[in-house]
């Protein structure tokens, strides 16, 4: 009884962390001086910073419209930490 929302308090937590770690992932000016800005960087700052927080919307979506509240975190918190790590692939900083 108590696992579902101790599940979901994780998750929570994931996402906060990946959503503050992306945060991190500026694409702003560069220790070695001015450089462009290409596509796949952009695209990976969006990840980084919106993805944790759009995955953790489908996953309860998912638990809600499923009724497997467990299954449904724990497919987000795989979720939410993919997502991290492809905003970290696309823009490493």
């Amino acid at each position: 009884m108590l696992t579902v929302p101790l599940a979901w308090t994780a998750v929570l937590a994931a996402a906060a962390a990946a959503a503050l770690f992306g945060q991190t992932a500026r694409t702003g000016a560069h220790p070695r001086g001015r450089r462009r800005t290409t596509a796949r960087a952009r695209v990976g700052l969006v990840v980084s910073r919106s993805g944790p927080w759009l995955a953790l919307g489908a996953g309860i979506a998912a638990g809600a419209v499923t009724g497997a509240w467990l299954a449904a975190a724990a497919g987000t918190l795989v979720a939410v930490v993919g997502v991290a790590t492809a905003g970290l692939v696309l823009a490493p900083h």
